[in-house]
């Protein structure tokens, strides 16, 4: 347990550093937010049953739901306990963070029926398709959920900028959750809001003084908070616990762990073309699916297989353990293979028959799927011993299958191409332009003098042998979808690649490449 605890905690610190270096605008007056609400969600006092939770929510006017805006299942929670809210009998009222209020009258003209939900999100910036990352899909839930139940909504976020721009979304917020909960027939207000602004004295404060003499009973229900889940962890009660009680009397969920939650929010920036979100608890079965049909056009037989593979993701803790007692690592082995899961990317492994999800990005797992079909084709072949160099181009080999794989179950992928490449060199620096280099050089190579791009390869550094290897395999792998897709490649060559074990793998990658380009 503690290993595990520790592998999850430096996965949470990297991909916590990786975020800041995305997020601009912290001022100075954000950070003191901040510093309130953590120092509000430290610790917790007692561990509570989620009945208990309900009931609360149930007693009170007013209920402050804490939400992580790109991860799907707080606002599934927040739908959770509305749905409770409801069984009072009290008439409720929806307000919600990611509707500006400037667009009310949009959404009243929605919820009486003379505006469609797609004009509506046309107007609110959403998108209309209900596919892809973010926010917009669990809007549409959202609205789904009101309109069912013919519940008011209101928008109660504004635009602002500076130093002062929280306390002025808070103030703004806070007369109109007031306004709503005034009604003579007293109303019950949920509240859905970013997770800092729900500290009491934030929000919550805000909404006491703008309701003035008209005293409403508020309840703040936090989801996930660090602070209390690395306490919980530390105190061996994580996976027990479905909520507890904080110091201020204000309670919180658990229902994900900090970092699913980080992931939720990179796999949002890192988004491909086509790509939609798993449903961490529906991976399992949509890696399987995937697998099928890309062993169906393999010609490779995966049924038996697909009954024995272990697929993880990110948000469970004992990943490593997990690996480890499905497959006999050395010490140096499993050091690597922590390496691998603190660099946030996906991989399957054969020894251990587990494929392993950093994101729930659809590519990704569709990826893995594929090099799951190449190991039932090939076996341990997957993993024969190689030279430096025959293992660099074996890597390149799997990496282009898995590219093929994922563009089999989504089209629209794309991958960095020569132009971007070159791009990315006159542009970045450290690594990324080490590795840019390396791929042009090997490219430039490969058409000129393919004798002398072996002498290029990067053997001796593990990132930027991995680095190259990936973008090299990444680039095969969609010149060999784009033939296929063409008619240029039949379905017999595809599947003897699959078949193919690489005994000669720099042989197979050259010859694949010239192949590909006449």
């Amino acid at each position: 347990m503690r290993d595990s605890l520790a592998l999850h905690h430096a996965l949470f610190r990297r991909q916590r550093a990786q975020i800041a270096r995305v997020v601009d605008g912290q001022t100075d007056a954000f950070r003191s937010y901040e510093a309130r609400y953590r120092r509000r969600t430290a610790s917790y006092r007692r561990v509570l049953p989620l009945s208990d939770v309900h009931q609360r929510v149930r007693a009170s006017d007013v209920v402050y739901v804490g939400d992580y805006h790109t991860l799907p299942l707080a606002q599934q929670t927040y739908v959770e306990l509305a749905e409770h809210a409801l069984t009072t009998g009290r008439r409720v009222v929806l307000a919600l963070e990611c509707i500006e209020g400037r667009h009310q009258s949009s959404l009243d003209a929605w919820n009486a029926g003379r505006l469609s939900e797609r004009s509506l999100l046309a107007r609110l910036g959403a998108s209309t398709d209900g596919t892809g990352f973010g926010p917009g899909n669990s809007l549409r839930a959202l609205l789904s959920f009101a309109r069912r139940h013919r519940l008011e909504v209101i928008g109660i976020d504004r635009r602002a900028q500076g130093e002062r721009s929280l306390a002025l979304r808070d103030a703004y917020a806070a007369e109109r959750i007031a306004r709503a909960a005034r009604a003579e027939d007293r109303p019950q207000v949920l509240v859905l809001v970013g997770q800092y602004h729900i500290a009491p004295c934030h929000l919550p404060a805000q909404v006491e003084r703008a309701l003035g003499d008209d005293t409403r009973r508020g309840l703040v229900v936090y989801q996930n908070a660090e602070g209390v889940w690395w306490r919980l962890a530390r105190d061996g009660s994580m996976g027990s616990a479905e909520a507890v009680e904080l110091a201020d009397d204000t309670v919180c969920l658990l229902n994900a762990s900090p970092v699913v939650c980080q992931q939720s929010f990179l796999d949002y920036l890192e988004a491909e073309a086509g790509d939609t979100p798993l449903v961490d608890r529906g991976a399992s079965e949509r890696f399987r699916e995937m697998a099928a049909l890309i062993g169906r056009l393999a010609g490779v037989p995966v049924g038996r297989a697909l009954e024995s593979v272990e697929v993880t993701t990110v948000a469970d803790g004992d990943v490593l353990a997990r690996i480890q007692r499905r497959g006999r690592f050395t010490a140096a082995e499993l050091s690597q293979l922590r390496r691998h899961i603190l660099s946030r990317e996906s991989s399957y492994i054969p020894r251990a028959r587990t494929a392993y999800l950093a994101s729930l990005s659809l590519n990704h797992a569709a990826e893995e799927a594929a090099h799951f079909v190449r190991h039932c084709a090939v076996g341990p072949a997957m993993e024969a011993p190689r030279t430096a160099s025959e293992a660099f181009y074996a890597r390149c080999m799997e990496e282009a299958l898995g590219f093929f794989g994922s563009r089999l179950v989504n089209p629209r992928r794309t991958c960095l191409g020569l132009a971007e490449w070159a791009k990315r060199f006159g542009e970045t620096r450290g690594l990324d332009r080490q590795i840019s280099a390396f791929v042009l050089a090997h490219k430039a190579a490969e058409m000129e003098a393919p004798e002398e791009a072996v002498k290029l390869l990067p053997l001796r550094k593990d990132r930027l042998f991995h680095g190259v290897s990936h973008a090299l395999g990444y680039l095969l792998g969609d010149q060999l979808y784009r033939a296929f897709d063409e008619g240029h490649l039949a379905k017999a060559d595809i599947r003897a690649l699959f078949r193919d074990p690489f005994v000669d793998a720099r042989a197979a990658y050259f010859t694949w490449a010239e192949r590909l380009r006449n």
